[in-house]
């Protein structure tokens, strides 16, 4: 199966090689295609007739009249030429009530995997142990399970990690404070909260800035760790536990899957990488610290600007780390593409990552596709980092709690008399999913106002909004009482009416959407798509009657392909459908 508009780019450009490819190469006669940007000029739009008049050295109208004339228009209500020389092509309703017929019985529902099963491997969330998931992890989460998720929904084998921030020296310091004022956790005298963990670093921190010997202290912990002590490791997997309760309890309420490949998964392979680096003749020491310079990337002066490998004092960092996660990610993990998603601050890191994987020959750009998702910052009303009244960092849990409750309050006041187990249900989902909608159907790469009140509306583009359409549909589908199995099996969409025929366009068009954000990697395509997609179904409603009508088994069908599309829509987005609210 294909898309509506790689058909009629096939059938574009066979007209325009049957036109000109005598004198066009092979390149040139394939069709510029996309949708009309304005419905009323028709559905699909050809852009290539300007472009091949400069090469032909004719009239761009005139190319376009050749066009027309060598294309097959069986398929179309109408095709006619715009402006200069753009040819737009209004479908015909019956190739469009087949094309929609054919999606309802595909399981991509139109969209179309990739010919080979790709290896895709999406790094998002990736929190630090002894740290509670605070506001600045939800826009990784989010974002990095719904790209997640649209992989899986096109078949390709996905590996979600969790590179937790679990080495360094943080852990030498901890451990040293925990040996010398708790040391009964050491025995199992003692319990550990995260609560606590979170204190005694803060704790740790403060001494280890203050008392040279502390710090001198931890150093040597730290050694002690990486040599693999028992003591060490005992007191390290003891924090590594007690931080995955915490960080777990988050991913179920969010429904968020991931596979924890922590910073210590890639402590083996750092001395190999450095070697490798250092055979292939690519290291330079400056000032006693191993370093890779690469063209193109300068400091603030215009000095040369180096990729750290190893420390002046023979230590690793987090670029050493990347370096051995990006090559195992290729050579075992055999990744086809490696999806890294991260605030933007840090998109200049990770450009140098790809270019030392690159010059060391682990990176083959040809052969596996890498991705830095980069997203901006959570904001308050203030226009500032989003924090609480106390001017501390919000914890995650505490945001999505702050949902959950704001949506019972409106449950609630809506259904007095509901139970409070479906209450309570419905909050959830609503909350999370107003959290996660709010997130996505921005522009990643910009900052975003975090607001419940916006979020949680019932107009607008918010999750309630389409969860309510979703609801709407299936209400429709039972209001007939008719029964949807046989509805399915003796009924075929055969659109007519007017608003039909625009449904019927925008849910063909469901598939390019989903191709598009494989390419770019933005949600907010598939949000805008999904609102749209509501708002044309209240169209169609508004101005098509379902029940006791000719139409009913064709307005049937449409609706279940409606409520098919936007639930699938949701799921890529992370956000579970309801059946009432």
């Amino acid at each position: 199966m294909e898309t509506v508009l790689t058909d009629f780019r096939k059938k574009v450009s066979n007209a325009i090689d049957r036109a000109f490819g005598d004198v066009l190469s092979k390149e040139e006669r394939m069709a510029d295609m996309a949708p009309c940007m304005q419905e009323g000029f028709g559905h699909y739009q050809c852009n290539s007739a300007l472009a091949l008049s400069k090469v032909l050295k004719q009239n761009p109208r005139s190319v376009a009249e050749k066009i027309i004339e060598h294309f097959d228009a069986r398929d179309c209500a109408r095709v006619e030429i715009a402006g200069p020389g753009f040819i737009n092509f209004t479908l015909s309703p019956a190739y469009l009530s087949a094309a929609l017929n054919a999606h309802l019985k595909s399981r991509y529902l139109g969209a179309v995997p990739p010919a080979k099963r790709q290896r895709v491997i999406v790094e998002f969330s990736s929190p630090n142990i002894a740290k509670e998931l605070h506001v600045g992890h939800v826009r990784s989460t989010i974002i990095g399970d719904c790209l997640a998720r649209l992989f899986e929904f096109l078949d390709q084998d996905v590996l979600r990690l969790n590179h937790l921030g679990d080495w360094g020296t943080q852990f030498g310091m901890l451990i040293a404070y925990l040996k010398e004022n708790h040391p009964a956790l050491l025995t199992g005298e003692e319990k550990m909260t995260l609560e606590l963990l979170m204190q005694w670093y803060k704790a740790a921190k403060k001494q280890f800035d203050e008392d040279p010997a502390f710090k001198k202290r931890s150093q040597h912990e730290v050694v002690l760790l990486q040599a693999g002590d028992k003591h060490a490791l005992f007191a390290w997997r003891l924090m590594c536990d007690v931080s995955r309760t915490g960080f777990q309890e988050i991913y179920d309420l969010m429904d968020v899957r991931l596979t924890e490949r922590g910073e210590s998964f890639y402590n083996p392979f750092l001395k190999e990488v450095i070697d490798e680096l250092d055979r292939k003749k690519l290291i330079t020491l400056s000032d006693g610290a191993k370093c890779v310079y690469l063209d193109g990337f300068k400091g603030r002066e215009g000095e040369p600007l180096p990729v750290i490998v190893q420390k002046s004092d023979g230590g690793y960092n987090y670029d050493t780390t990347d370096l051995a996660a990006i090559r195992h990610r290729i050579f075992i993990e055999k990744a086809d593409r490696i999806i890294y998603v991260t605030d933007q601050g840090q998109s200049l890191h990770f450009q140098m990552v790809f270019a030392v994987a690159e010059k060391a020959g682990w990176l083959d750009p040809a052969k596996v596709k890498v991705d830095h998702v980069g997203f901006g910052l959570v904001l308050g009303s203030d226009g500032k980092k989003f924090k609480t009244r106390s001017g501390d960092t919000e914890k995650l849990i505490d945001l999505l709690f702050g949902a959950i409750d704001k949506a019972r309050a409106i449950l609630q006041e809506r259904h007095p008399d509901a139970d409070p187990k479906e209450i309570d249900h419905l909050a959830r989902v609503l909350g999370v999913s107003a959290v996660k909608y709010a997130d996505l159907s921005s522009l990643r790469t910009k900052d975003y106002t975090f607001s419940y009140d916006r979020m949680l509306r019932f107009e607008g583009n918010t999750a309630v909004f389409l969860l309510y359409a979703y609801v709407r549909i299936n209400g429709i589908k039972r209001k007939t009482g008719a029964n949807m199995e046989e509805v399915l099996k003796t009924h075929q969409i055969a659109l007519n009416h007017p608003t039909e025929m625009a449904l019927g366009v925008h849910l063909v068009r469901f598939g390019e959407i989903i191709e598009i954000m494989a390419r770019d990697l933005l949600p907010n395509r598939l949000t805008d798509y999904l609102y749209e997609l509501a708002e044309k179904f209240n169209a169609f409603f508004r101005d098509c009657r379902v029940e006791g009508v000719p139409e009913e088994g064709s307005r049937l069908v449409l609706c279940e392909l409606t409520a098919k599309v936007l639930k699938q829509g949701l799921e890529i987005l992370g956000i579970e459908t309801v059946n009432r609210l």
